[in-house]
């Protein structure tokens, strides 16, 4: 049997109508965001949704973006976020460009006379990057 504090079940209690007036408030602005939300075909997410919200018309009292992101989030409504560049190498304008010595010509007439070697930028789930260092190969 679980056991609660006589002050806790009384504030539960004392606190009923509150929580259901915030339902019934979060249902009605569940409403507008999706109205929003479709009207802008997904795109827009919390802080953009809020902005609409606050600059409508009839509009009494500002909602806060945090608000607006719990309601999305229950209703399971994510805004489209544009994945960020990533740049990999920035080019120093004084710094030598050096020579192309094998020109693109990967054929070696004999062993241990070309080598390659490559770094590969692997795009992972999280939004990090992960780079690959291939060994140097040989060619012959």
């Amino acid at each position: 049997m679980l056991k609660i504090n006589r002050s806790s079940y009384y504030k539960w209690k004392k606190t009923a109508l509150t929580r259901k007036k915030l339902l019934l408030s979060d249902a009605v602005l569940g409403a507008k965001i999706k109205s929003i939300f479709t009207k802008e075909r997904g795109c827009y997410g919390a802080k953009r949704i809020t902005a609409e919200l606050n600059d409508g018309p009839g509009t009494t009292t500002p909602v806060n973006h945090k608000r607006v992101a719990r309601v999305m989030s229950s209703m399971k409504l994510v805004g489209f976020t544009k994945k960020r560049k990533v740049i990999t190498t920035i080019p120093a304008a004084v710094k030598p460009v050096f020579p192309d010595l094998v020109k693109r010509q990967f054929n070696a007439l004999a062993a241990n006379e070309v080598y390659v070697g490559d770094i590969t930028y692997l795009p992972i789930a999280d939004g990090s990057n992960m780079y690959l260092t291939t060994v140097i190969d040989c060619y012959s």
